[in-house]
């Protein structure tokens, strides 16, 4: 089959899917669930029509540029004035409750997947530890749940990922053997710095440049309204290309560099977003339907009873625990605390760092791709059908007092 022959399936789908999409979004079905059926459906486990290939630069560049995307919009629409009295629960997810994750989760590797070495669980690990928001909208737009862990969930999930970045490219240097003279202290340190510290600084910079130029502009009447959905989209890009190029994380860089827009251009804003919000989702769901057809399809044969139990414990105990221990202290009830516990789906994080990792020869790369894939697989029907009606019913009981 051409690629214009799959250039056409999924443009044609997409266009189905976006006349029907406002009727979707008030079922419990959600978008990501939708475009991966498709995949699936259209991959070389169905009617074959759709051939991807898993490792192919494009897929990689795809799932790249629209964790990028999100993970900008997600940091500029972050409300700051709700944020900063809150500070202190998603420091405590991602300084304390990031790294037991992360170690609970090798453990759970360690108790349960068989066939991999100690390195090739603690990436597995690294790679599920990262949650994402835009699988549980509902729980991150609805009015119903408060503010506070609205806002919390949504900083942890725009961080975690940049975050685990250097942890997994360390992790990726060591299993296969790139350390070098420096040795592995080193070279963590390093990459460390390298990715936190160029990534956060180039996303400083050049949101700040662009965002006072673009407020100028917009002041002065120079920017057609036709126009103005570029800025955004074009800014998260080259946050993330400029860090990258630098040998820094373009994730943390796309992450800071929203932070930033979103603090310096407060009046316009919401006009500024909406397209590019548009545009990143319509990103998201092409990369859920290369998943399904490219990734999920070659790596179904590698499928075993331990990866069931695996994934089940990622979505439950290895993220609920530590999420309850760390926000111990901090006000909120029971309820609150598994809550935020819950909603820690797996997506477009873990798919672009399983893409990242499909490029290096790991013995065990098979099975941590089905490892990974039926992580995400489960958590995306798990919290898209579970979404609405926990969050509605979780905001109901702390309106009456029952938290």
């Amino acid at each position: 089959m051409s690629d214009y022959s799959t250039l056409a399936i999924l443009a044609a789908f997409l266009f189905f899917y976006s006349a029907g999409a406002s009727r979707l979004e008030k079922t419990i079905v959600n978008g990501a669930l939708v475009f991966m059926g498709f995949g699936i459906v259209c991959g070389p486990l169905g009617l074959n029509i759709l051939r991807l290939d898993p490792g192919a630069e494009g897929l990689r560049t795809l799932a790249e540029w629209t964790l990028a995307l999100v993970l900008f919009s997600d940091a500029a629409n972050a409300n700051l004035g709700v944020l900063k009295p809150t500070l202190r629960l998603p420091e405590r997810l991602l300084l304390i409750g990031l790294p037991l994750t992360i170690a609970l989760g090798f453990g759970a590797g360690v108790l349960v997947l068989g066939g991999l070495t100690l390195l090739e669980l603690a990436i597995v690990a690294t790679m599920l530890a990262p949650t994402d928001a835009a699988l549980g909208q509902a729980v991150v737009t609805n009015p119903a749940v408060p503010a506070k862990v609205r806002e919390s969930l949504n900083v942890e999930s725009g961080l975690n990922d940049g975050i685990c970045v250097p942890v997994l490219f360390i992790f990726l240097a060591i299993a296969t053997n790139k350390a070098g003279d420096e040795g592995m202290l080193g070279l963590a340190s390093r990459l460390i710095v390298e990715e936190i510290g160029i990534g956060a600084v180039v996303g400083l910079a050049v949101a700040s440049i662009a965002s006072a130029i673009l407020k100028r502009s917009i002041s002065r009447g120079w920017v057609a309204d036709s126009w103005l959905p570029i800025p955004v989209v074009a800014l998260a890009m080259t946050c993330f290309a400029t860090a990258q190029s630098l040998g820094g994380s373009g994730f943390i860089a796309s992450f800071v560099g929203g932070l930033t827009f979103g603090a310096m251009v407060k009046d316009h804003k919401g006009q500024l977003l909406s397209a590019a919000e548009s545009t990143g989702d319509t990103f998201s769901l092409l990369t859920w339907v290369a998943f399904g057809a490219a990734v999920v399809g070659h790596s179904i044969e590698h499928f075993s009873w331990r990866i069931v139990v695996y994934a089940v414990l990622s979505l439950t105990v290895v993220r609920m625990l530590p999420v309850f221990l760390v926000l111990t202290g901090t006000g909120l009830g029971t309820k609150s605390k598994l809550f935020m516990g819950w909603f820690g789906p797996r997506g477009l994080a873990s798919i672009v760092f399983l893409i990242i990792v499909l490029g290096d020869d790991l013995p065990g790369a098979h099975i941590i791709a089905m490892t990974v894939v039926f992580t995400v697989m489960l958590s995306v029907v798990a919290h898209g059908l579970t979404a609405n009606p926990l969050a509605s019913a979780y905001g109901a009981s702390v309106k009456d007092g029952s938290e």
